[in-house]
């Protein structure tokens, strides 16, 4: 069955009610790596509730539930993140209950050898007082469901661009090769970050780490590098997902600072490979 548009273009939902707890906060910590080595004091905070819980920007990425998109025409488990652009108000609370408004922005055809490209946008605030907490437009990306005759894409905003010298900061974080298994109990639960024969049917050589764990990695290394693990001094964050990192392999976040931005993409230099692109970090 081929992509529905109109009732792409038609989903919407207002005042979603969500909630997390401080083992949601926790468990996404571990997740991206926190907590590796149990007696670095620095990181404890993320994964440790006493004496006050530290929480992870990029958490806001797995807090809106997956399925959304279910029913309109394709199969949503096999959809990728494409990009990401995360807007904080005020930094995440430990655990929250929470109201989201969602919908879907854009649907674009790639044509049938690429797939369809869906934005979808959210809204989320705090239910006990309605205080905006931040605002997130995922890019998805449909293999293989385009050609259904859709708009095609448009020309994307200006990207974030690497300044022309080398990087002021890198850091490199060590993927574990269960990863993606203990991530997807956070988000991502699609077969291509577990299971090796649906990976390769979709053209990966092996099952992939999560986009959005990749992100969370990303944003560990700045919190590491630069923030000197203050979670509050950052307000948003945005990157572009150029190519799978496999559980294991060691992601290099290169850094370049310009006063309260900071520009960084992903590498793993091992196979050469960029692999999260057009990367800005907004701080106070």
């Amino acid at each position: 069955m081929p992509i529905n548009q109109e009732k792409l273009m038609a989903v919407a939902v207002e005042d979603q009610p969500l909630s997390y707890t401080d083992g949601s906060a926790l468990l996404y910590a571990l997740g991206v790596g926190f907590g590796g080595d149990p007696l670095y004091r620095k990181e404890l905070p993320y994964v440790y509730e006493l004496p006050s819980l530290k929480t992870v920007p990029t958490l806001a990425t797995v807090l809106l539930p997956d399925g959304l998109l279910a029913g309109c025409g394709f199969d949503d488990t096999q959809v990728l993140h494409g990009a990401l652009k995360l807007d904080l108000y005020r930094p995440l609370p430990p655990a929250a209950d929470l109201l989201a408004n969602r919908r879907v922005l854009a649907v674009h055809d790639l044509g049938a050898d690429r797939g369809a490209r869906i934005v979808v946008q959210s809204e989320v605030r705090l239910a006990k007082d309605e205080a905006a907490l931040f605002s997130l437009a995922s890019t998805l990306l449909a293999p293989g469901e385009g050609g259904f005759g859709g708009a095609p894409p448009v020309d994307p905003p200006v990207p974030q661009v690497l300044p022309r010298r080398d990087p002021d900061l890198s850091c490199d974080i060590v993927t574990r090769a269960d990863q993606a298994l203990l991530f997807r109990l956070s988000g991502g639960r699609s077969p291509l970050h577990v299971d090796a024969g649906a990976a390769r049917a979709a053209g990966f050589d092996l099952p992939m780490l999560q986009s959005r764990c990749c992100a969370g990695i990303a944003c560990r290394a700045i919190l590491r590098t630069i923030c000197e693990y203050d979670y509050t001094l950052i307000t948003g964050f945005a990157a572009q997902f150029a190519a799978p990192v496999y559980p294991g392999e060691t992601l290099t976040t290169e850094m370049w600072q310009d006063r309260n931005i900071v520009t960084f993409r992903c590498t793993v230099k091992a196979r050469q490979s960029v692999v999260l692109t057009h990367g800005r970090c907004t701080l106070l």
